[in-house]
């Protein structure tokens, strides 16, 4: 196993990153396809949304692609971005496109509070919203907490769909890598992906080490069979990465009985 790699299947762009940031580590890296991400066509509930963006108190949004969609939208519709609203993302990576393409000021859950939507729902100016406009940018389907926690608390949200998952089959190497086990690690940042590819999971995989970016997600990870989930501090390639490498034996000085509970 000396040189067997580290398998990631993080979809879009993003995954050049976490590849990157493994190989730093000096691990070898196999990428996989096992979601696309694809942006609906425009509804005319999106469109009254961008016509009446300046209406918005808050806006939430919950992935990176979600965000350019949003950027790509106020392009054609807001040459001057309105000022007076708030913006909020579930995530660093979300924050980063949000301030590189519109140059706003991202409200952020807590530095090791985790990038998910329970964090963020931690901030004290999301507690109380009484009748304040909020959009929330996200995909198709999805988890309903974060929408359904900020209409509790008073909110007058809309949410608007702006891409969709699709899952796909592993290529054949990709998935003989699942059959055999024959990897380092597997990192998965979605609850989606991991139901996904545990299908393809042999018993010798669902012991090798596995890397989430969550709590939830190893809750998930260990309902499925897997034997041994690690939780990266979050999403970002530097977490996963580090968390990567901490889980390595070859590398990391741990206590392997620990690594045999999760």
């Amino acid at each position: 196993m000396a040189t067997a790699p580290v398998l990631i299947c993080r979809p879009g762009p993003r995954a050049a990153a976490l590849a990157e940031a493994i190989a730093a580590r000096g691990f070898a890296v196999e990428r996989g396809e096992a979601m696309a991400l694809e942006a609906l066509p425009e509804t005319q509930a999106q469109r009254n949304a961008w016509l009446d963006f300046d209406q918005f108190r808050r806006v939430v949004v919950v992935s990176p692609f979600a965000a350019e969609c949003l950027v790509d939208a106020l392009d054609r519709y807001w040459p001057q971005l309105p000022v007076g609203l708030d913006y909020y993302a579930v995530g660093a990576a979300t924050a980063e496109v949000l301030h590189r393409e519109l140059g706003v000021r991202v409200h952020l859950a807590p530095a090791g509070a985790g990038d998910t939507s329970e964090a963020l729902l931690g901030l004290g100016s999301l507690k109380r919203l009484d009748e304040q406009k909020v959009l929330l940018a996200a995909g198709e389907g999805g988890r309903a907490l974060l929408g359904e926690t900020l209409a509790a608390r008073g909110a007058e949200l809309t949410r608007l769909a702006l891409y969709r998952r699709r899952l796909l089959d592993p290529g054949a190497a990709f998935a003989r890598r699942l059959a055999t086990g024959d990897y380092r690690a597997l990192v998965v940042t979605s609850g989606e992906i991991l139901e996904h590819l545990a299908r393809w999971c042999s018993r010798a995989a669902l012991h090798q080490p596995l890397i989430v970016s969550s709590t939830r997600l190893a809750t998930l990870a260990g309902t499925l069979g897997f034997r041994r989930p690690a939780v990266a501090a979050g999403a970002t390639p530097a977490a996963l990465a580090k968390a990567v490498a901490e889980g390595d034996p070859e590398r990391a000085d741990v206590d392997h009985d620990d690594l045999e509970k999760g």
